[in-house]
């Protein structure tokens, strides 16, 4: 791995369907330059799978997250199963796991229920997860494509047609929404551990004070970092950044406490990477069987 992979890597991260040109004319290569580092990024593993990160609200579901501290992977995802579906689990340095579950139920019943079952296990933080700027208006169309596109994200159009029925300039105008809509990413799953000498990190950051205006400042003085979007809920942000010496890390995390209006920051670095796509799939199957023509959350 070296920058230009990482650059790779990062806008593909933000949106996978990304033409490898465009990219390019982006990074001052060619687009083959760039097909070429995206095959050997998935021969090595480093690119595990393309995939859709759906924002659970969109189907009418709550997210937990939690952070535990002391068990094993497999330990806690039989134990969050008995609360809701996994959404995703990631095992970080330290013994730490970052997860979330999807829950129909009241979110604080599912809470409550959760830091039972997790009782023999140090629980550092739980809380709903929520952002008032998810505004998704999905037709029955759109998630007949995204079930197909759950397969595999980087389709060509052509191709979705082929499958869906649907005529291609249907699906280009699905895609367009889907592309911009802040719930659905079209992303991938990286392994943490094949990226050479750059090492993936996240900084979870409280914010005391307006986001926006915060997530503006962090957004401008360390976008250089940034491995992908930030990602917002209620007053939180969540910061991807990497770094190619483990001492910048700590350094990086403190420049961003420094920042005018953060209450608190917290450093994660993943071991690995899980995405759960069981619950979609059910979500889907289900609205797609709705008479409904749009989703209703």
């Amino acid at each position: 791995m070296d920058k230009l992979d990482m650059e790779i890597l990062s806008r593909l991260l933000n949106n996978c369907r990304t033409p490898d040109s465009q990219i390019g004319k982006e990074l001052e290569v060619s687009g083959v330059a760039v097909k070429s580092r995206i095959q050997k990024m998935m021969k090595h593993k480093v690119i595990e799978q393309f995939t859709l990160k759906i924002e659970p609200p969109v189907f009418g579901y709550s997210v937990l997250y939690f952070v535990v501290i002391g068990k094993k992977f497999d330990y806690i995802l039989d134990k969050i199963r008995l609360v809701g579906e996994p959404f995703f689990v990631v095992p970080c340095v330290g013994g730490i796991t970052v997860c979330s579950i999807v829950v129909k139920e009241n979110p604080e019943h599912a809470m409550e229920i959760t830091k039972n079952i997790l009782r023999d296990v140090r629980v550092l933080s739980i809380f709903e997860a929520k952002n008032p700027e998810i505004r998704s208006d999905l037709t029955k169309t759109d998630i007949e494509i995204m079930d197909i596109l759950l397969t595999d994200p980087r389709l060509k159009i052509e191709e979705i047609a082929k499958l869906s029925g649907f005529s291609t300039k249907t699906i280009a105008r699905s895609l367009d929404k889907l592309q911009n809509d802040e719930a659905i990413l079209f992303t991938l799953i990286y392994n943490p551990r094949k990226m050479g000498k750059y090492i993936p990190f996240v900084v979870l950051v409280t914010v005391d004070g307006d986001i926006k205006t915060t997530l503006s400042k962090l957004e401008k003085k360390f976008v250089e970092s940034f491995l992908q979007k930030p990602f917002v809920h209620q007053n939180q942000i969540v910061l991807f950044f990497y770094s190619d010496d483990i001492y910048k890390i700590d350094e990086l995390s403190q420049k961003v406490h420094e920042v005018d209006g953060i209450q608190s920051t917290d450093l994660f670095i993943p071991k690995e990477i899980t995405f759960i796509q069981k619950w979609i799939k059910n979500a889907i199957a289900h609205t797609k069987k709705s008479k409904r023509l749009h989703v209703v959350p």
